[in-house]
């Protein structure tokens, strides 16, 4: 008995001293999330077509002479003279048709496609696409779509108001298009293949090769550049390429990335990263702002006056704001993006006062992270 008690205390100060150990704050992401194979990627098609069978929200053939002309060819091919005829139908809309043929798609296989106005329809809402050939960059014919097209927003109006939500001139076919032509890639022949990482990174790189060549239990990876690693498929290796490649899909790894901070200037949105440190920098915040009120008031004369007249008095009046309110805040060396977040927010500044705040702090030195404005 006393035998237990002493071995149960004992776990219980291992369990107490494991438990207080500090682990290190760890983002563990699969090989699958942070690569693509070679050679494994959709393919992109595009197409020209008609759209029919609307109500009257098609192409003016006026000012689509392409729809017109695209309705004469059809119609010619299906054994329809309309030569020198004037044609004024707005049940025809001429179309671009999109979609993205998936890595190793079968003949015979159906892919979703887009459908876009290119026109001036005004909607495409209860047309039928006809028979359109899809092509690859290459020009070859990869996949035939047709079908009804289902369009997400709507457009409704009369003489004096017309109301339009999302947009009517666009829409997909689901299944819409048949793959014809299969593209050819043999990866079970593959002796070497190179994983390409989403974001490139050398760090990254580095970490997966070393976590593949751990797992494999021999030198199969290396880390060519900071967006690539080199892959070596061993001629023993159970269930050949498919099989590896399913197993190192699944190996953990910790991504490192730089310290950035992305700034979207039109819409003022802001992103930073938990890597984003500044130097100590001293921070004020205030602008120059004068406001000028005009509030004109109508002056009249007194009843039965004979002299008076209605006129208007202008009344000014000026606000001068300097300023003088805001405080100086220090931030100091080696700050997290959280008291950076807090110290801004302190100051009671704006997302777009914060992006001149940041790109200064940038320009003295004291922010090291890399700063990309898009937008």
């Amino acid at each position: 008995m006393r035998r237990a008690l002493y071995i149960r205390i004992a776990c219980f100060f291992l369990g107490a001293a494991l438990a207080a150990a500090p682990y290190p704050a760890l983002a563990f992401s699969r090989v699958k999330d942070l690569v693509e194979i070679e050679g494994i990627r959709d393919n992109m098609l595009v197409g020209y077509g008609l759209v029919v069978g609307l109500n009257g929200t098609g192409d003016s053939l006026k000012n689509a002479p392409f729809t017109q002309q695209s309705l004469q060819t059809m119609l010619e091919r299906l054994g329809v003279n309309t030569r020198g005829t004037t044609m004024q139908t707005k049940n025809v809309a001429a179309v671009m048709v999109t979609a993205n043929l998936p890595p190793f798609s079968a003949q015979g296989t159906r892919i979703d496609v887009s459908v876009s106005a290119l026109g001036d329809a005004k909607s495409l809402q209860g047309g039928t696409l006809l028979v359109t050939s899809l092509y690859g960059a290459d020009g070859q014919i990869y996949a035939i779509g047709q079908g009804p097209v289902t369009i997400g927003g709507f457009t409704a109006g009369g003489d004096a108001a017309s109301v339009t939500r999302g947009v009517p001139t666009a829409g997909r076919i689901a299944n819409g298009a048949i793959v014809e032509k299969e593209i050819n890639f043999n990866l079970a022949d593959q002796h070497s293949l190179r994983l390409s990482l989403r974001n490139p990174d050398l760090t990254t790189a580095s970490r997966i090769a070393a976590a593949i060549n751990s797992y494999v239990g021999g030198g199969v990876a290396e880390a060519a550049d900071p967006s690539t690693v080199r892959l070596t498929i061993p001629a023993n290796y159970p269930r050949g390429v498919m099989g590896m490649l399913t197993d190192l899909e699944q190996i953990k790894v910790d991504p490192d990335e730089k310290a950035r901070v992305v700034i979207d200037e039109q819409s003022g949105v802001i992103v930073m990263g938990a890597d984003v440190r500044i130097s100590t920098v001293a921070i004020a915040q205030g602008n120059l702002t004068i406001r000028v009120t005009e509030t004109p008031q109508v002056s009249q004369p007194q009843p039965f006056s004979q002299t008076g007249t209605t006129t208007t008095v202008p009344r000014t009046q000026v606000n001068i704001d300097d300023g003088k309110g805001n405080k100086l805040a220090v931030l100091h060396e080696g700050v997290s993006l959280q008291n950076l977040v807090d110290g801004l927010n302190a100051l009671g500044v704006g997302p777009r006062d914060i992006i001149s705040i940041l790109q200064a702090i940038k320009a003295a030195g004291a922010l090291q992270a890399d700063i990309q404005v898009i937008g």
